[in-house]
């Protein structure tokens, strides 16, 4: 796949952020531009001024990994940046990634039966795409804005930019959705040739002027670990910390936890919103135990 204008607009993106002074240049005599000049880059890098034009032009194939990680000092890119920069740089050289992959992904048993074994917790397994593939029964509980919503049909991207209701559901609603777009960013870098991922990213600008902004950007960010706050329609405000580990066995697939801090408000809420899951579960399954026997008789 002919990545070299994601290539280029990434290192451009990437250069104009950081000024001459934090890289020890002079701002004296008429600069065009408010970053780095390509030819301080270069200078940083230590290769040719025409070398780098060439690869911020997008020609990435071949280029050594040394020059990668000096390009990505020189920048100052953080550790989730220059892993997307050698990403772009394998999807230019044509290196098989897990784009490959089938995209019908199916969560196995065993991480179902581990999903279930999580109590107290939300706890659920969503692909690049951030649908929510499976959760046990209190992430689904959780999510029960994102499952029931007829726009997002079970994707937390879609439900972030397209669904009036998460403005509500997310307090910190635009920190969210840069989280997101950055997420997604990372994910289009790493597997250029999913479809899934294309035809999401082209519905959500075609749709969201916000994620259109965002998409420009060209941020990029890991979804590891951190806090977040949520305003659950069930359960009320929720302060989480949260834990995604993705599964080696299943690429494309992460496991996304959230926890509660002992005896807080919030782990009291979290038991307040099981014992309403386990209820609504129960009431469902009885309903459909009597809408059983009434066929049968």
């Amino acid at each position: 796949m002919d990545n070299r204008q994601e290539i280029s607009e990434f290192l451009r993106s990437r250069r104009a952020k950081i000024s001459p002074e934090q890289a020890g240049f002079s701002r004296a005599g008429n600069r065009r531009v408010s970053g780095l000049r390509r030819e301080e880059v270069a200078v940083i890098a230590g290769v040719s001024v025409e070398y780098y034009k060439r690869i911020e032009r997008g020609a990435l194939a071949g280029v050594s990994a040394e020059v990668l990680g000096a390009i990505a000092e020189a920048l100052h890119l953080n550790e989730a940046e220059a892993a997307h920069l050698f990403d772009l740089a394998r999807a230019a050289h044509g290196t098989r990634t897990t784009s490959q992959r089938s995209s019908v992904q199916r969560v196995r048993p065993g991480i179902r039966r581990m999903l279930d074994s999580i109590v107290g917790s939300p706890a659920s397994v969503l692909n690049e795409q951030m649908d929510l593939l499976a959760a046990n029964d209190l992430g689904r509980a959780f999510y029960s804005e994102i499952l029931d919503s007829d726009i997002a049909r079970g994707n937390n991207a879609r439900f972030a930019f397209l669904d009036p209701r998460a403005r509500d559901f997310y307090p910190h609603w635009g920190k969210s959705a840069d989280q997101i777009t950055a997420v997604l960013r990372r994910h289009v870098g790493r597997n250029p040739g999913d479809r899934g991922l294309s035809n999401l990213v082209g519905e959500l600008a075609a749709q969201s002027s916000e994620f259109s902004k965002r998409w420009a950007a060209y941020n990029v960010k890991y979804h590891h670990t951190g806090r977040k706050r949520i305003n659950h329609p069930t359960a009320g405000e929720l302060e989480l910390d949260y834990e995604a580990i993705e599964l080696p066995f299943d690429p494309g697939l992460t496991i996304l936890t959230y926890f509660a801090e002992p005896e807080s408000p919030t782990a009291e809420r979290l038991a307040l919103l099981a014992s309403w899951a386990a209820t609504s579960d129960r009431e469902s399954i009885e309903r459909a135990a009597k809408a059983a026997a009434h066929e049968d008789g």
